[in-house]
């Protein structure tokens, strides 16, 4: 254990580059893009929730805090493209309803400073936000009907699987978590490894793709670890660290995925 939490410690220190705080800039261009950023905000309900928590805490504070921020900020901008590029109204529909739900969890985040009543909101609403952001994914993947549209969705998920069990982690060392809270993160640790045995046995992978994949099971293998353990602050810190390392990771495959050449 000592060994785990070294690393996650390490990990911590690293100089700190967000990759998904800084994606490209530009407008969504085709389906494999749409699905990229789709899933992204997925992950992204999920990373805010987090970081609003562990700021509750005074859990790597002021990283969290940017985290915070920047999610937001990019949540905004992500959903204007959405909306713009809906190629069906059902899909505009969907995001249109994203759009109403996210109103009312962004006030929830940046209305007070973290407390333990706005976290139990906080565990109540992302899950709103978290749902309609799926829906529209998932849509896109039925529009594109290729297998690389399915990849870059599954990849995109394991995004959000990453953020999702460190706010659950973080709900119930806060005491903030609901009933279900153990039992959902122990789902989405067991998701997330079937999702990377999926990836792994991906035809088109190519020989980048499966280094890249490699690292991510590196990186699954120590979060893993230290999810299963509670403890202190330090603790904590590790878990909020490795959930960012991980996640990392799982933005450059399902990046990776994205710009693939169709194979289908």
């Amino acid at each position: 254990m000592r060994n785990i939490i070294a690393a996650l410690a390490l990990a911590c220190m690293a100089v700190f580059i967000d990759a998904t705080l800084h994606p490209a800039q530009a407008q969504i261009g085709d389906i494999d893009s749409a699905i990229n950023k789709a899933g992204r905000q997925r992950m992204l309900s999920q990373r805010m929730a987090k970081a609003y928590l562990q700021i509750g805490q005074d859990i790597d504070s002021e990283r969290s805090a940017k985290i915070l921020d920047g999610s937001i900020a990019l949540f905004d901008r992500q959903l204007v493209e959405l909306k713009n590029f809906a190629p069906t109204p059902e899909i505009r529909n969907t995001y249109l309803n994203l759009e109403r739900a996210w109103l009312a969890y962004k006030d929830v985040l940046i209305g007070a400073k973290p407390g333990t009543e706005g976290a139990r909101r906080v565990m109540e609403i992302n899950e709103e936000v978290l749902s309609l952001a799926h829906q529209g994914t998932v849509q896109l993947e039925k529009h594109s009907g290729t297998a690389q549209g399915r990849l870059v969705n599954k990849a995109g998920r394991q995004r959000m699987l990453s953020q999702r069990m460190a706010k659950f982690y973080q709900a119930i060392r806060w005491g903030v978590a609901p009933a279900n809270a153990q039992a959902e993160l122990d789902k989405a640790r067991k998701e997330f490894v079937a999702g990377l045995q999926e990836l792994s046995g991906a035809k088109i992978n190519t020989p980048a793709i499966r280094e890249e994949l490699e690292e991510g099971r590196k990186q699954w293998a120590l979060y893993d670890a230290a999810l299963q353990r509670r403890g202190d602050k330090t603790h904590a810190t590790g878990i909020a660290g490795a959930s960012e390392n991980l996640l990392e990771v799982m933005n450059t495959v399902t990046g990776m995925y994205e710009k693939l050449q169709s194979r289908n």
